[in-house]
Order: structure tokens, then C-alpha cells, then sequence
């Protein structure tokens, strides 16, 4: 309703005016809040730019330092696998700081534009995996990483030594 006039409009249309009649189909004139929701619609851009594999594993092995992640280990998968380029493997001192190091990667690659990223292994956090496309991350607790040895697979000559 117009405060000044004492008017209620349900519409923009010329006053006077018929909706529906004598008007093309289509030429209808949109309501007051179909345009202030048409006012507040931001179409998403048509190009939605992916980091390269390059700069994902950078922006991963930063996330790794600055949650200070241990024994973080980088492995080239392009002559091994299909599945991705690289392959990140750390360790997190106890649960939670596998999860909060895996949180941190998550929000990162997110906020740098990795959509899509798959985790699993949250809600225990003795392994988990990110998979952002190129680039895989694992976070291990001390324990189960020596137990599942990933390195050895991946890296034929590379050993670790298991704690007793």
C-alpha cells in the first residue's frame, strides 16, 4: 500500500490499465516482490576456474604446514596411475588433529575453488581421505598409518620403519 495516496498496488502496471487484456502473452508486468527477488538474483559465472594440479598440491601442503601435519610425504602418481596426479600422505598426532588438519584442507580447497571434494573417514579420524580430483590426501594417526604402509605400495624401495 502507498502511504502518500492510500493506494494498494498488487503490481507494476500503468494505473488504469487491465492485466491480461489486450497485452501479448508474456508481456504481463512482474510483481513488487517478484522484482525485488529478480533485483537480489546474481547469476553464477559460465566459467567456474579450477586450480591447476599444481596449484591444488601447493594449496594442500601449505594447509599441511600451517596445521603442522608430520611427516608429510608428496608422491607422483602420473607414470603409476590414472587415478590421480599426486598423492599426499601425513600424519596428525591423535584424532582430533587428523581432523582439524583434514577441516583445514577441506576449507581451503574450497575457498581456492575445488568443488566437489569427496571425504571419507571423518567421523573417526583415524584415516581420512580427501580426493580433490588431482590431488589425494591422506591423514593418518601415527599408528595406522605405519599399519597400512601406503608408502610402500606407492614407492617401491620407500620403507618405513614400524614403531614396536
Amino acid at each position: 500500500m502507498n502511504l502518500l495516496t492510500g493506494t494498494a498496488y498488487d503490481s507494476c502496471q500503468a494505473p488504469g490499465t487491465v492485466p491480461g487484456v489486450d497485452e501479448p502473452k508474456g508481456s504481463e508486468a512482474l510483481t513488487i516482490t517478484a522484482l525485488s527477488r529478480a533485483a537480489r538474483f546474481k547469476p553464477e559465472p559460465v566459467s567456474k576456474a579450477r586450480p591447476s594440479p599444481e596449484e591444488t598440491l601447493r594449496l594442500v601442503l601449505l594447509s599441511l604446514d600451517d596445521m603442522k601435519a608430520e611427516d608429510t610425504l608428496t608422491i607422483d602418481l602420473r607414470e603409476k596411475s590414472s587415478l590421480a596426479d599426486t598423492m599426499v600422505v601425513t600424519s596428525g598426532r591423535s584424532n582430533r588433529h587428523v581432523g582439524s588438519v583434514a577441516d583445514r584442507v577441506v576449507e581451503d580447497l574450497n575457498k581456492a575453488g575445488c568443488k566437489g571434494l569427496r571425504v571419507e573417514g571423518m567421523p573417526h579420524c583415524d584415516w581420512v581421505l580427501i580426493d580433490a580430483g588431482d590431488v589425494i590426501v591422506h591423514v593418518f594417526r601415527p599408528e595406522v598409518r605405519d599399519f597400512y604402509n601406503l608408502e610402500k605400495m606407492w614407492m617401491p624401495g620407500a620403507t618405513r620403519k614400524r614403531a614396536s
